[in-house]
């Protein structure tokens, strides 16, 4: 009899390892980005790429099977207003894995999980930043004129 049980265990048992795994898959949709260890971002991403492509999907009972697995409404609303109609025409491929460091204190290889267009959403809010910092120099030389 064959007793290995396939895919990562990350040492937890199968309660655990499902919230952690939904926890991550939680944490990436709201924030975009996520830092964790490579061996969770890669068993993360698999799971995370289909619930964009059910996000993508948009009908009710994808919506119905992403709340089942991310009970934040928030995050699931979300996802199909936002981060699914970026996604439309795709067939997968939504996200990458970015080596980044080894830790400190375990030396456990870290991993950057991110959507492919991070950087191109990340620009446009760095630059009203930016715009908003000009006008406030503007002001304060049109004050002291």
């Amino acid at each position: 009899m064959r007793h290995k049980i396939s895919g990562r265990l990350f040492g937890r048992t199968a309660n655990q390892r499902k919230a952690l795994l939904k926890g991550i898959v939680s944490s990436l949709l709201e924030y975009q980005r996520i830092e964790t260890t490579l061996a969770k971002a890669k068993a993360a991403k698999g799971i995370a790429e289909k619930i964009v492509t059910m996000g993508i999907k948009g009908d009710l009972h994808s919506k119905r099977l992403v709340l089942s697995y991310i009970p934040n409404r928030a995050v699931v609303s979300k996802l199909f207003s936002e981060i699914a109609p970026r996604f439309s025409g795709r067939n997968g491929g939504y996200l990458r894995i970015v080596q980044t460091r080894n830790r400190v204190n375990d030396g456990a290889p870290m991993a950057v999980l991110e959507f492919i267009d991070y950087e191109s959403i990340k620009k446009p809010k760095e630059e009203k930043k930016k715009d908003k910092a000009k006008e406030k120099e503007e002001e304060k030389k049109e004050d002291k004129k």
